[in-house]
């Protein structure tokens, strides 16, 4: 399963809009799965909503790309919540 942790305005997509509460969604695991495909699984447009986009805790900004694996946990913030990151 693929965790997915979902800030902001993309709480929506798991019924979870009070702030105090954990937006999580869980994703059933795929080999070949990329983050967009997560992404997609929920019905969230990775390219027009989402801004950054953490993997087990470590910002990257190609993750739309990158390959999941069985266990991994992402951290998702819409476009509205961009970060400014080095």
């Amino acid at each position: 399963m693929i965790e997915v942790h979902l800030y902001g305005e993309l709480r929506r997509y798991v019924g979870k809009m009070d702030p105090r509460e954990e937006a999580i969604a869980w994703v059933p695991y795929r080999p070949g799965m990329t983050v967009a495909d997560v992404l997609h699984q929920l019905g969230i447009d990775p390219e027009r909503e989402v801004s950054n986009i953490f993997i087990n805790g470590h910002y990257d900004y190609h993750a739309r790309s990158r390959l999941v694996q069985d266990g991994d946990r992402l951290g998702v913030f819409p476009k509205n919540m961009a970060l400014l990151y080095c």
